[in-house]
């Protein structure tokens, strides 16, 4: 799971398989199973299918209007991205049943008529668009090379690593990157196995954090050789999935000094369960899932319950969660930040209201930048 734009991709692929579960299904016992065994597909699937739930209806080089449909709503700053164009658009101006009126902050107004999506992922291309210089480099995987851009910092030891959920772009770092070059440190946005420029995992499907760690380890070696001490992890959604089995697996781990975790994936069974009741599926097809997808993939999903199995390694963390997330659910989290002190896991937690997935940076740029460089500030003294 990861930015709006890519939940709701997966979230409309997860709907289509559960749909053609339910037609193969027959009988009390074939329904579940072969509901479960779609719903494994699609988790563990690659394809990226652009769902472009919002309408124009109105837009020039000031302001958007769009249908009161899906997220039109959602709070803050967004990219509004249709086939063949973005932009960038800020907080509602006025919402009714007439329209969503948003102000257009920079690219040009898109076609009337044209679906788009509201993108968590603000951002694009690169990081040139948030006014940084960077190099397209490349890290050296167990899989083969995978392209990251290598933001330099003000030349200390301690570089950020960030690290994108699944099925979303590298652009999704961008909204953070300036906060943490603000704080001198050289930042490495990576790729990993199965984005589209990254090369596919030999079974060609996503394994849910439990070999794309593999490749983020990668990426720490490459730091090391530039001259990279100790790092910062930051990861959205399952990126925070990845980042746990590394702290868990990596001869690296130790180099770690701080992590921000955004709408972190903590759970994998908890936020299938979630994406059941969405659904109004029944609990007992979370266990059929898991049982399947981790049979397909070799995978041991008591291992990403990050509460009950905590990770061996655990640096100080900025863990931020929002309300409203469809695609993650904010319960982990919590429970997580509670447990924290007895797991000997310094961690502070930051809860956002209302907003979707991975959208708390969206919903109050300048607070949740603040938030992250207090956080660092204190923790890389």
């Amino acid at each position: 799971m990861t930015t709006r734009a890519a939940s709701s991709r997966i979230i409309g692929s997860v709907g289509r398989g559960l749909r053609t579960g339910v037609g193969i299904g027959v009988g009390s016992l074939a329904l579940p199973v072969g509901i479960g065994w779609f719903y494994a597909r699609v988790l563990l699937d690659t394809t990226i299918r652009p769902l472009y739930a919002e309408r124009v209806i109105a837009a020039d080089a000031g302001s958007v209007t769009l249908a009161p449909l899906a997220w039109a709503t959602q709070p803050g700053t967004w990219g509004l991205r249709w086939a063949g164009g973005s932009a960038l658009v800020g907080p509602v101006r006025d919402a009714g049943p007439a329209g969503v009126v948003r102000p257009l902050l920079a690219g040009p107004p898109p076609p009337v008529g044209v679906r788009a999506m509201l993108d968590a992922a603000a951002f694009e291309p690169d990081p040139s668009a948030v006014g940084l210089a960077f190099d397209e480099v490349t890290v050296s995987t167990p899989l083969g090379p995978c392209p990251a851009w290598q933001v330099p910092g003000a030349g200390g030891d301690t570089w950020a690593v960030l690290v994108h959920g699944r099925g979303g772009p590298r652009r999704e770092a961008l909204r953070v990157l300036p906060a943490l070059h603000r704080l001198g440190l050289s930042a490495l946005v990576v790729s990993y196995r199965n984005d589209p420029e990254a090369p596919a995992s030999p079974d060609g499907r996503y394994h849910l954090g439990d070999t794309e760690w593999l490749d983020v380890e990668a990426a720490m070696a490459h730091a090391v050789a530039a001259g990279a001490r100790r790092f910062v992890l930051v990861g959205w959604s399952m990126g925070a999935a990845i980042i746990g089995a590394l702290l868990s697996r990596s001869a690296l781990a130790d180099r770690v000094a701080a992590l921000v975790w955004d709408a972190p994936l903590v759970d994998w069974r908890a936020t299938l369960r979630q994406q059941a009741r969405i659904r109004h599926l029944p609990p007992a097809l979370t266990e059929i899932t898991t049982r399947v997808a981790g049979r397909r993939i070799g995978m041991d999903f008591d291992r990403f319950d990050l509460r009950a199995h905590p990770p061996a390694v655990r640096p100080p963390t900025l863990l931020v969660h929002t309300t409203g997330d469809s695609a993650v659910p904010v319960q982990p989290s919590r429970a997580l930040a509670a447990a924290a002190p007895e797991l000997g896991w310094p961690m502070t937690y930051l809860e956002v209201p209302h907003a979707e997935h991975t959208a708390a940076w969206n919903a109050d740029p300048a607070a949740y930048e603040d938030a992250v460089t207090r956080f660092l500030a204190r923790w890389l003294a």
